[in-house]
């Protein structure tokens, strides 16, 4: 579970969306289960899960609750909100048919990277990321594209509150050199993840920018094994940067 600064929380605000990102966690547990894992009473668990059931935000199957489909109104409707969806989906589904890969993109909230929309070319890998689903900017192409354009002080919150933590032997976990890489970034225009993440995986990726403001970035992966030298130093990057910036001109007029 996420940790909070419960200073200015309601705490059965709090305990009601635990429960919910349990359920997400997990597809669906019992009163009991909940109960151990967040450490709160079966009859305080009961009560929050009434009045989930009764809002329609869960379901119920025997004695498991999950998630209700009222979440995917709620998802829909922000997605829908977003200006730019559109621009993104056509881009990304020309990128991904073009260079056969995986290409995605992604928006920062709350100091991580959020997938928005995934498109698979005919060579793609599977990937474990889906809409809505959050990532440690650090670990990321994606994430460092748009971390290069943020403020120092504001990078240093997001260390900060996520840490830097260890996926791979690749991975940045010291503050000093991820200002570097940054730098890096910002110079020549693009990121890459160099198996960062997950072991046998790479990615470049481009920051999407509007009024010198990010909003987000694009990326394109693929395995280790075909993304290597001219392909992955200098052909990737010239179609990423360029996706990036034809999203960026069609979104002035979205």
């Amino acid at each position: 579970m996420a940790t909070h600064d419960s200073s200015r929380t309601v705490e059965a605000v709090q305990t009601t969306l635990d429960i919910i990102e349990l359920l997400l966690e997990r597809d669906g547990a019992g009163i009991t289960e909940i109960a151990d894992e967040l450490g709160r009473s079966k009859g305080t668990i009961h009560g929050h899960m009434s009045t989930l059931y009764k809002n329609e935000y869960v379901i119920k199957e025997d004695k498991t609750y999950r998630l209700s489909l009222r979440h995917l109104e709620l998802g829909e409707t922000v997605r829908n909100r977003l200006q730019i969806y559109d621009v993104v989906t056509e881009e990304l589904d020309d990128l991904s048919k073009s260079c056969g890969e995986l290409a995605q993109f992604a928006m920062p909230e709350h100091g991580q990277a959020v997938y928005i929309y995934k498109s698979a070319g005919e060579n793609a890998v599977q990937s474990a990321s889906s809409p809505g689903k959050r990532e440690y900017l650090h670990c990321l192409s994606l994430g460092k594209a748009m971390m290069a354009h943020m403020s120092e002080s504001r990078v240093n919150e997001i260390i900060d509150r996520h840490g830097l933590p260890k996926y791979t032997e690749n991975t940045i976990t010291a503050r000093e050199a991820l200002f570097e890489e940054l730098e890096e970034i910002r110079e020549r225009g693009y990121a890459f993840d160099r198996e960062e993440k997950i072991q046998g995986l790479r990615c470049v990726a481009a920051p999407v920018m509007t009024k010198n403001e990010i909003i987000g970035a694009i990326s394109i992966s693929g395995p280790a094994s075909r993304f290597e030298g001219e392909f992955y130093e200098e052909e990737l990057p010239s179609m990423i940067t360029r996706s990036a910036n034809v999203i960026e001109i069609n979104s002035q007029f979205s």
